[in-house]
């Protein structure tokens, strides 16, 4: 029983969407691999355009597109996602993802790369106005 938290960014505005998908609805993701587009409309957003970019698994630990396979591995790393440099030229080894969407993977990030011409694009949320004290 796959459960995905989709994030799904505009890179035109800077906002972000987020969908939970379960079971049959999350379906067409497993299998995909890092870079792949996919149609909009498994995210509920029709006729657009969808890029996977990234993910991590329950524990956090992120995807990278560079690692092949679906399951954990400790590769050595020097920069990019999962690693953060204490010195220059420093390399670590580092447990990641690989690059294909398996089951364990909880949370999914995507970018819009084609929209339809007249779509509006995602709105960055409003801020609430504070609430007023109520005068005497």
């Amino acid at each position: 029983m796959a459960k995905f938290k989709i994030i799904v960014s505009d890179p035109q505005t800077g906002a972000s969407k987020v969908v939970e998908l379960e079971e049959a609805r999350a379906n067409p993701f497993i299998g995909r691999k890092l870079g792949e587009t996919l149609d909009g409309a498994v995210v509920d957003l029709p006729a657009h355009k969808v890029q996977l970019t990234g993910g991590s698994d329950s524990d956090g630990v992120p995807m990278r597109s560079n690692v092949h396979g679906g399951m954990r591995r400790a590769v050595v790393l020097s920069g990019g996602a999962g690693f953060k440099a204490k010195r220059k030229g420093e390399r670590r080894r580092k447990t990641v993802c690989g690059d294909i969407i398996t089951d364990e993977i909880v949370q999914i990030n995507m970018k819009i790369v084609d929209r339809p011409a007249g779509a509006i694009p995602i709105a960055l949320p409003t801020k609430a106005e504070p609430a007023q004290a109520p005068e005497q």
